[in-house]
């Protein structure tokens, strides 16, 4: 598309740059998200050293969780710790799994229609130091025990009046899709154990050299990360099969075919074609659609569907188009329920880097993380099409199509 075409502005992403993704618990854990989201921001501002930091029109990060040291706006707090000019604004998005991705769909609308002609886009999750809640009481004084609830994942503090259908935990939404698709535990086993295989060997050939801002220096309080934490490379099928069910008794979905808890952060660069010229860069790829979709709350694990088939439409493609397809991992269940419904598409292009299942899924930057790792695909084979997918808990789906 052209601006004299549609009156908005074509949108390049010119640069990607994401942490290794920490376990939970792990060596990310004793950092603050506010410095991780600022680790990010201020590397990929030192990869384009001819753009003026002062030009870049706004910062949009996605946070899922703003209750602690994420302070309500992570992405003015990155944009302070990061040490650039205080007239950069900031402003904090929330789709939940979605958010990081969100993030750059909103930097993407605000460059076409001309309100800035530079903005940054990230995402960025310590699902390790997600505090503890209390809500406060009805009244004052109250003379029993009050509970602590934790803000690392999930339903909390839930409206009496949302039924119980919908608010079932996200294991259990992944259970019901393994059921309404009949997919086995050894389906499900055998998809994680890809994930990590191929998250290994891209590990190494360096596919993830481009991307990656290594962790380390104060600010990482002596954490030295330089590699995705979570990848089980020497995993087998037999040791997927001794785990137990973790969501239900009876159940096929386990800890080994889920994506773990984790911590990180990731950052992209996008311009107009005046601040791309400004960058003095080539940029990775074009963004050319979007699309958000509301499903059914308990089978949130398939909102991607229809938000693919809608951006594709959109970007007037078709899954015979696509190079490289990024669809998150949250569950083998659901990613494979979500693979069912898409018959024409080949799934040799899914994910060829490994998944969220191996690499880890720090909700707020796990959309961004997404977006990145295709444009960078796209940036290495020099031309093509590509997708980037998240489901979304309490029923939602998010894609973007990104072209080269």
């Amino acid at each position: 598309m052209t601006a004299g075409a549609t009156g908005l502005k074509d949108v390049y992403i010119v640069d990607a740059v994401r942490t290794p993704i920490g376990k939970y618990g792990g060596a990310l854990s004793g950092v603050r998200p506010d410095d991780l989201a600022a680790h990010v921001l201020r590397a990929l501002v030192a990869r384009a050293p001819d753009l003026d930091p002062a030009a870049i029109g706004d910062v949009f990060f996605g946070d899922a969780n703003g209750a602690g040291e994420d302070n309500r706006n992570v992405a003015r707090m990155a944009v302070l710790l990061a040490g650039l000019p205080t007239s950069v604004p900031g402003t904090t998005v929330n789709r939940l799994c979605g958010s990081g991705l969100e993030a750059v769909i909103q930097a993407y609308r605000a460059i076409a229609v001309g309100d800035v002609s530079v903005a940054v886009a990230g995402g960025v999750e310590s699902m390790s130091r997600a505090p503890w809640v209390m809500p406060k009481p009805e009244r004052a004084f109250p003379a029993g025990h009050q509970q602590l609830v934790s803000t690392t994942l999930g339903w909390r503090l839930v409206n009496p009046a949302m039924p119980d259908a919908w608010t079932v935990g996200l294991g259990e939404g992944a259970e019901l899709i393994a059921d309404k698709f009949g997919i086995t535990r050894e389906r499900q086993d055998a998809f994680a154990l890809d994930s990590h295989r191929k998250a290994a060997e891209a590990w190494a050939a360096g596919r993830y050299a481009a991307e990656i801002v290594p962790c380390e220096g104060p600010a990482f309080r002596g954490a030295d990360l330089a590699r995705d934490e979570s990848i089980r490379e020497t995993s087998t099928m037999e040791a997927l099969g001794k785990l137990a069910p973790a969501f239900r008794p009876d159940g096929t979905v386990t800890a080994g075919n889920s994506s773990p808890l984790n911590d990180g952060a990731a950052a992209l660069l996008l311009t107009d074609e005046a601040g791309l010229a400004a960058t003095g860069r080539e940029p990775l790829a074009r963004i050319s659609a979007s699309a958000a979709v509301g499903v059914e709350p308990h089978l949130f694990g398939l909102g991607p569907v229809e938000a693919v088939n809608r951006a594709l439409a959109k970007a007037g493609r078709t899954f015979a188009d696509l190079h490289t397809f990024e669809l998150n991992e949250a569950f083998a269940a659901q990613a494979l329920g979500c693979l069912e419904q898409w018959p024409d598409l080949d799934p040799a292009v899914v994910n060829p880097r490994g998944g969220a299942i191996a690499l880890g899924h720090p909700l707020g930057a796990s959309g961004a993380r997404l977006a990145g790792a295709v444009a960078h695909q796209l940036a290495e084979t020099g031309s093509g099409t590509g997708l980037a997918a998240l489901c979304i808990g309490v029923g939602q789906g998010l894609a973007l199509v990104l072209e080269r």
